[in-house]
């Protein structure tokens, strides 16, 4: 068995279970992470639990420490020299002529590689563009093409409901989310009224969907309960 967190790797990785190394850890903690090459950071988003080996999907890395005043600080020097990245790879693209929209530059916590993350219609070879960054930053590159929920989960913002998106505070990926879920809670099938700010429809649709028929089996026992009491 394993104590676990779920940890949310920089701003634009995923959300994977590491190992709390023994740790007093809380939710929204900052924290230094192992990864394949080196070190890294991430934000604590779930508590404590204990899993079984058989359901970790993948070698179970350790959480190294929590992050100290000095890691913060790098955290926050790293975030600024990503901005100037941006900024540098953005106009290189235009050089380039490349059909690709640039969304947001990071850099890993160790400073050892910075990576850019871009949408585009189709397949970009932006080879040349990775050697001309290389020779600049003189770092490993990493070019990741992402959709537009990954998108709006990279910019952030607030759903109709007024709170943070979803997939900016918990949710590990993406699931099919369709218009039937929709018809069956009886929900308004106008697009502007259920897609969210990527422009597809809300992941919040299939957080009640699953639970419905049991919904729908309690009510009809209640009206049926009701209408005997009235008889």
């Amino acid at each position: 068995m394993y104590e676990v967190v779920e940890v949310k790797v920089r701003e634009g990785g995923g959300v994977i279970y590491y190992s709390t190394n023994n740790l007093d850890l809380k939710l929204g903690d900052y924290v230094i992470i192992e990864v394949e090459r080196g070190l890294d950071y991430g934000e604590v988003l779930s508590p404590r639990e204990v899993i079984l080996d058989k359901d970790v999907e993948h070698p179970l890395r350790k959480i190294v420490r929590k992050a100290v005043k000095t890691d913060l600080e790098k955290i926050k020097k790293n975030d600024k020299k990503a901005k100037q990245a941006f900024e540098l790879c953005f106009k290189k693209i235009g050089e380039h002529k490349l059909g690709m929209k640039l969304i947001q530059a990071e850099y890993s916590f160790d400073c050892n590689k910075v990576i850019f993350y871009f949408t585009a219609k189709g397949r970009i070879d932006f080879r040349n563009l990775v050697r001309d960054l290389a020779a600049i930053f003189k770092i490993r590159i990493e070019m990741r093409q992402i959709g537009v929920r990954d998108e709006a989960r990279l910019m952030g913002g607030f759903g109709p409901c007024g709170r943070p998106l979803c997939c900016t505070k918990f949710l590990k990926e993406f699931g099919a989310v369709t218009m039937r879920m929709a018809r069956e809670q009886g929900l308004p099938l106008n697009p502007a009224k259920i897609s969210g700010l990527c422009g597809r429809l809300m992941c919040c649709l299939c957080f009640e969907y699953p639970y419905k028929p049991d919904a729908e089996r309690k009510k009809t026992d209640a009206l049926k309960e009701d209408a005997e009491v009235k008889y």
